[in-house]
């Protein structure tokens, strides 16, 4: 492994740590009485109520009893199979399928939405939310089912549909989501969100249980139809229909008297973990700049322009570009990958024989797509030893087997579930004064078992 890419995972690693839950948690502040966070205090006299969605669920949940000074009166955690449950919550941990949604998900939404109507006035709310919470809250709404909300949710996830287009239906599809969640309580209701969506829309999040939902029926419809899927599933978007011409009551719009007694506030997001990323890489000497946080396209396509612009940084120079958000890949083939590694692979072939160049994609919850893997690391070197070992980059593109080109290779960066969530991190990064010696990446990256069409913001300045 050269000394670049050494150097790239030790910024995923700590871009990681920087946005662990206990890092996370840290920010809040704990008092006898209750909690209090970005001008917001619950103390409630009644009965005090956690509840941990998503991804990072378990691992916030954790750190909020490790801190909190008062003990809540009832524990709910929800999060997707495979995420690291501390013992501290294993008793009150239920799990559910992610990114489609199952039968499991949809109970354990049901007895949750029962749980906080049974609330008091009197009692408080803190809802810790993470990516990966839209698919959890599976409950369906009256008339919906789950089997083809689930079978639509996988087309539209094949079909590359960005997400906040597939968290408008998701919204008008269960009824949990869009606001429902905070509508559902009499009691005040604290939510605190660990963003993984570009832009750390609040609306967008977990399709935003606690929030008003700006989409309606009509987004829901326009976004089967810009898939291409609507015909494929005439009972949701019949019911889509019948809810875009006033057939059926909308989810709670911003400022619905509702949502008075509820607070969203943003916990954490990838800033901070692209803060963590970048005083890694100047501490190897290197200049960094803040591309964006709001990266989208294609993946292939991404990882294309993406190469394109580390081929044309100036030789000698020592930088480090720095990216967050969240690719899509339309699925053609039948192999095995995901959005990260999709996007290494095509960087790769765009870095072939580029020398002092590597750029890395992966997911910052540790798993892409279908893989075992968090993305990869490649550089001017990477097709050339894959074909040593008879692996062919074009024919892996084709078949969307971004995995099958990585497994075994020195370049897959293979992590396991982390516990946390803000969306998916690149580095584009080119050689200078990077140090021979570099910290080993931390044991977060050798654990082993592993725009539209390339958009790319103007950088704006050059960095310093």
């Amino acid at each position: 492994m050269t000394p670049l890419a050494r150097l790239a995972r030790s910024m995923f690693a700590a871009a990681v740590a920087a946005v662990a839950p206990d890092a996370l948690v840290r920010r809040i502040g704990f008092t006898t009485g209750g909690i209090e966070f970005g001008g917001c205090i619950l103390y409630p006299p009644g009965k005090l109520h956690l509840v941990a969605l998503g991804k990072a669920g378990p691992g916030l949940a954790a750190a909020f009893l490790r801190r909190s000074r008062r003990a809540p009166d009832s524990v709910l955690v929800l999060a997707p199979d495979g995420v690291p449950t501390p013992a501290s919550v294993a008793g009150v941990t239920r799990f559910a399928a992610h990114p489609v949604p199952d039968a499991r998900g949809a109970d354990a939404t049901s007895e949750l939405l029962a749980a906080l109507a049974d609330a008091a006035p009197e009692d408080g709310v803190v809802v810790l939310i993470s990516g990966g919470s839209s698919a959890l809250l599976a409950e369906p709404l009256p008339g919906v089912d789950l089997d083809e909300a689930a079978a639509l949710t996988g087309a539209l996830l094949a079909a590359g549909t960005p997400i906040a287009q597939l968290n408008a239906v998701r919204t008008h599809l269960f009824a949990a989501t869009g606001g429902r969640l905070a509508a559902t309580t009499p009691a005040p209701l604290l939510a605190l969100v660990l963003s993984d969506v570009p832009g750390d829309d609040l609306a967008v999040v977990a399709s935003a249980p606690t929030s008003g939902d700006p989409t309606t029926f009509a987004d829901a419809l326009a976004a089967l139809e810009r898939a291409g899927v609507a015909a494929a599933f005439p009972r949701a978007s019949r019911i889509f229909a019948e809810g875009a011409r006033g057939g059926r009551p909308e989810s709670p719009k911003p400022g619905d008297p509702r949502l008075e007694r509820a607070a969203t506030r943003l916990l954490g997001s990838s800033a901070d973990a692209l803060a963590a990323a970048a005083e890694t890489a100047q501490a190897a000497g290197l200049r960094t700049l803040e591309l964006t946080r709001g990266l989208r396209g294609e993946a292939r396509s991404v990882g294309t322009a993406l190469a394109a612009l580390a081929a044309s940084l100036a030789p000698g120079e020592g930088m480090a570009l720095l990216l967050a958000g969240e690719t899509t890949v339309r699925v053609r083939g039948r192999g095995c990958g995901g959005r990260n590694l999709e996007l290494a692979l095509a960087a790769a072939c765009g870095l072939a024989d580029v020398p002092e160049r590597c750029l890395l994609a992966a997911g910052s919850d540790g798993v892409d797509g279908s893989s075992p893997a968090a993305g990869a690391v490649v550089d001017g070197g990477t097709l050339g030893r894959a074909a040593a070992r008879g692996r062919d980059a074009a024919a892996a593109l084709a078949d969307n087997d971004a995995w099958g080109f990585f497994d075994g290779l020195p370049e897959a960066i293979v992590t396991g579930p982390t516990g946390t969530n803000v969306a998916d991190l690149a580095f584009v990064l080119a050689a200078g004064a990077v140090p021979d010696f570099l910290p080993a990446a931390a044991a977060l990256t050798n654990r082993v078992p592993s725009v539209p069409s390339g958009v790319l913001p103007r950088a704006g300045r050059r960095a310093r």
